[in-house]
């Protein structure tokens, strides 16, 4: 720029003194001004050397070399002064560039560029552009992972109209200093992790147009100054944390056409002046914490197309003032607290294409007027008191496709003709009162996904026009009246994962085809009138993981076809007329879980490689007719929870082992032949009828000789254990205080949770008053060193004197022996029958553990529940604030019993602020499903790791969305099931 100034000066004064001028007027003043503003249009626009008006007489060239020397002294000192200046403004403006790149973190080395160099190569720099005068205009540092703080030097960038800082790191505050960036069109910071208040003072940027700050961890209030940003045309602060109620300021915004505050902890009521800003065009202020209702005066915004008012804690009725908005095509409402019934002037907002009204207390009838409706694609009506019949127009609506009216009370009929011209894709009315026949045309337009009808009361036949459906997907129509048979061609639907058939009355054969299907994945028939045997590849479908069938009148064996079928988990074919044996080869299924064959006619053994099923939990074989024994290693089995084989025909002794050594007798009874474990010894079980005479006198004499020798042997050591005793204390070794024992038993049985190292005797030659290492209202703990085994334990002695037990409470003593029951150590020995325990910390086990000696997942989910709760209240699984015999859990259990804030019982120092706590609390019911005391009403791990995954801030957004306008018409949380349609 300096050296286009010099030339053109240069030029100009060769020019003045080469040439004789004809006119006395020379534009020196315009002329060394248009020089000093570098505007070379306008110097030629002066025309000032045409020899036409050359002047001629010698007064007028003496006149013109004067002139020419002003006009040359006042350039050269303007020149001069323009170069001085512009170099101060550049050099303040790399300068603050620089100080601007020195607070950030830039890992993928983006601002690499941005260097000293020559003048004017800032403008160059990545993300910066520069106005003619060399000062940055647009900074555009989106999308570059950067962190770090935003300097207070950048509002030196005087000159700056745009500045975007989307999409990256920042997790800092965000600097106030971009207030006094006056010039500023359009500020983007969306979708970063600035903290803290948002800067005060944009409201003095007059030309302002748009404001994205979405995305964010901001908190605190809303300026009110944003309400003087009179031209604010988008203004995006969703996804963050602010608090306190909408500015009434927000009046003024005229220009605004787009309002995203929604997923923050805003309060308070709607500002009715909302329904003065009559160019917006679309509101997202839902997922907050709103007071009152909607106010009547959104009716006079006639320019909205979109209105998401969902999860806003909104009460009151529906406004019918919203039937004025002709241009309004979304209207979300769901997840509120509003009542009263629909009004009927909905049905004049005839743009209306997605309304979502669902999860409130709505009730009343569907008004009629809603078909008139035409461009309705989103019909969501579900989780509500919704009565009357679904107005038979609606099968008119020729654009929806979705229609969701479940968990209300509706009954009657579905019109005849839904989904006869409209591409019908999901259709959802469980759990109502319906009836009558399922309409045949839900799928004519081909796009039928999922067809969900479950607990009304239709009747009638399946449709046939179903099995042509291909596109759907999932099918569930149990607990209705549904009859006749199941049609052909289900199977050949490629898409088609889950059937539910259960609980109707249904008859016939399993089509053949059922098992050709490449894509099913959960089956159920269960109580129906189905018969027949079942096709011989049923059970080896593909990708199977679920097939239940129980309650039928099917018959034949079971289908041998269980090889290679690593999918199946649950298989129940309980109360039919099955016959035969059970197959080998459903070992082979090394996933399944549930085994469930009950109330049928099958006979022989018991496979054993069915005790060795790797994942098999659940095995239910009662009210058979099997015979042999049970499967030495069945008590052995990994996973095996739960064993039923009562009512067969079973024989011989019951394995000792695993699940067999605490299964419930009543799920052996009923197999004469049964004995021992569990059940009466085999010494006084029948035998077989040609043995009975001889062997039932061998067993009576054996019987008297294993007696008498039994009693000699228990005397004898009850002896000998007298004496040692008495040794061991006269020589005081162990105990300090004789015990008296008027039975004269031993005091003590060593019960081991596992293999140990030691010995009772070990334990005993430690407890002494020099290894006492701490004492409590229970008993002492004494140091135990293990000679063999070079390892450390700590003994509690529980027991108390007489006197202690006649006379004092043992509340505290059955407290602290129910919570060592709940332990699972490395270190930790249960005594039975009285009061000495080798324990190590207590309070992690699951309660059942104390009585079944079972490790399983369910246990570790318990430990992992009592893990969560430490983390979330800071304190220890046992603690005296909780009282006399309570857990951790427990104390928790009790809060919510007593109706009492569970806030209180959060760890402060973890932080107090509410986003903070609410997410602890989600994590908290997590917790309490772990630590629930029945464990089949715990949570698998599976489970338990999709719902942390899920206990996110319900306010932040997912988008990834690379800028502001691609995501600015989307609601922060989508709970659409048609992704296509919002």
């Amino acid at each position: 720029m300096i050296i286009i100034l010099i030339t053109i000066s240069l030029l100009l004064i060769y020019l003045l003194l080469c040439k004789v001028i004809s006119s006395p007027f020379l534009p020196t003043k315009a002329l060394c001004l248009s020089l000093r503003r570098s505007n070379f249009h306008q110097l030629l626009s002066l025309k000032w050397w045409r020899t036409d008006r050359m002047p001629t007489k010698p007064m007028e060239k003496s006149n013109l070399q004067l002139g020419v020397l002003v006009l040359l002294f006042y350039c050269c000192f303007g020149i001069g002064s323009a170069v001085v200046v512009e170099k101060k403004v550049l050099g303040d403006q790399v300068s603050a560039l620089l100080s601007l790149k020195a607070g950030l973190l830039d890992p993928l080395n983006s601002l690499r560029d941005w260097k000293l160099s020559n003048s004017s190569a800032h403008c160059n720099w990545a993300g910066v552009r520069c106005n003619l005068n060399g000062a940055v205009e647009k900074l555009d540092l989106s999308h570059m992972n950067l962190s770090g703080h935003v300097s207070d030097d950048i509002q030196r960038l005087e000159s700056l109209t745009s500045l975007n800082l989307c999409c990256n790191g920042f997790s800092s505050s965000l600097t106030k200093a971009i207030s006094n960036l006056t010039s500023l069109k359009d500020i983007d910071v969306s979708q970063n992790l600035f903290i803290g208040s948002f800067p005060a003072g944009l409201g003095r940027a007059a030309g302002l147009t748009l404001l994205n700050a979405s995305s964010n961890n901001f908190s605190g209030v809303i300026p009110e100054d944003l309400g003087n940003a009179t031209s604010l045309e988008t203004l995006d602060l969703r996804g963050s944390f602010f608090e306190g109620s909408i500015p009434k300021s927000f009046r003024n915004l005229q220009k605004l056409r787009f309002l995203g505050l929604s997923g923050n902890s805003l309060t308070g009521q709607l500002p009715a002046e909302l329904g003065l800003l009559s160019s917006l065009e679309k509101i997202i202020i839902g997922y907050n914490e709103f007071e009152g209702g909607i106010p009547a005066e959104f009716g006079n915004l006639t320019n909205l197309k979109y209105l998401d008012l969902a999860v806003g804690n909104l009460s009151g009725e529906i406004p019918a003032e919203l039937g004025r908005l002709k241009a309004l095509e979304t209207v979300f409402l769901y997840q509120n607290n509003l009542e009263g019934e629909l009004p009927a002037a909905i049905g004049n907002i005839t743009s209306l294409q997605l309304l979502d009204l669902s999860d409130n207390n709505l009730s009343g009838e569907i008004p009629a007027e809603i078909v008139n409706l035409k461009n309705l694609q989103l019909l969501n009506l579900m989780s509500n008191k919704l009565s009357g019949s679904v107005p038979a127009g609606v099968g008119g609506l020729t654009q929806l496709a979705v229609l969701e009216l479940w968990s209300n009370s509706l009954s009657g009929p579905l019109p005849r003709d839904l989904g006869k011209n409209s591409p019908l894709q999901w259709l959802d009315v469980s759990s109502n009162s319906l009836s009558g026949e399922i309409p045949a045309s839900l799928c004519n337009g081909g796009n039928l996904t999922k067809l969900i009808l479950f607990n009304n009361s239709f009747s009638g036949p399946i449709p046939e026009s179903l099995s042509s459906c291909f596109s759907l997907v999932r099918v569930r129509m149990q607990n209705n009246f549904i009859s006749g048979a199941i049609p052909v061609g289900l199977g050949k639907l490629g898409k088609l994962q889950r059937l539910e058939l259960a609980n109707n009355s249904l008859t016939g054969k399993i089509p053949i085809d059922l098992a050709l299907s490449s894509s099913l994945s959960f089956i159920d028939v269960s109580r129906n009138r189905l018969q027949s045997s079942l096709p011989s590849t049923v059970l080896s479908i593909q990708n199977l993981q679920t097939f239940m069938a129980s309650n039928n009148n099917f018959e034949g064996e079971i289908p041998d076809q269980f090889q290679d079928r690593p999918s199946l988990s649950s298989l129940d074919l309980s109360s039919n007329h099955f016959s035969g044996s059970i197959p080998a080869t459903i070992a082979s299924c090394e996933k399944l879980v549930n085994l469930n064959l009950k109330n049928n006619r099958l006979t022989g053994e018991i496979p054993k490689a069915v005790a060795t099923m790797p994942a098999l939990a659940v095995l239910d074989l009662s009210n058979n007719s099997l015979t042999g024994r049970l499967p030495e290693n069945f008590g052995s089995s990994p996973a095996l929870e739960m064993l039923n084989v009562s009512h067969n025909k079973l024989e011989g002794p019951v394995p000792a082992n695993g699940v067999l050594r605490t299964i419930n007798p009543a799920d052996l009874v009923g197999n004469v032949g049964l004995c021992g474990g569990v059940l009466p010894p085999c010494s006084h079980s029948l035998q077989n009828a040609s043995e009975q005479g001889n062997v039932h006198t061998k067993r009576i004499v054996a019987g008297w000789l294993i007696g008498i020798s039994s009693v000699l042997a228990v005397g004898i050591a009850l002896v000998g254990a007298r004496l040692l005793y008495k040794r061991w204390y006269s020589n005081g070794s162990c105990f300090e205080k004789s015990y008296e024992m008027g039975s004269g038993e031993w005091p003590w049985r060593l019960m081991a949770y596992q293999r140990l190292g030691f010995t009772s005797s070990d334990i005993l030659a430690c407890v002494k008053e020099s290894n006492v290492i701490g004492m409590g209202a229970t008993g002492t703990v004494y140091k135990a060193e293990m000679p063999n085994s070079n390892t450390v334990v700590a003994v509690k002695k529980l027991w108390r004197s007489g006197t202690d037990i006649e006379t004092g409470s043992s509340s505290d003593f059955v407290g602290e022996v129910n919570l060592l029951g709940k332990l699972r150590h490395r270190n930790v020995v249960r005594k039975n029958e009285t009061v000495s325990m080798v324990a190590g910390s207590y309070g992690y086990i699951a309660p059942e553990y104390g009585y079944t000696l079972k490790v399983d997942e369910r246990i570790d989910i318990y430990s992992y529940g009592v893990v969560l709760l430490e983390l979330l209240t800071g304190k220890r699984p046992l603690d005296s604030e909780f009282g006399e015999s309570v857990d951790i859990a427990e104390w928790i259990r009790r809060k919510i019993r007593d109706n009492r804030s569970l806030e209180e019982a959060l760890d402060q120092n973890v932080g107090n602020c509410k986003y903070v706590q609410e997410e602890m609390l989600l994590v908290l019911r997590i917790a309490l499903l772990c630590t629930a005391k029945l464990p089949k009403d715990r949570p698998s791990m599976r489970d338990v790791i999709t719902m942390l995954g899920e206990a996110k801030p319900r306010r932040k957004s997912s988008s990834n969305s690379s800028g502001h306008d691609s995501n600015k018409d989307k609601p922060v949380f989508n709970t659409s099931p048609v992704n296509g349609l919002v």
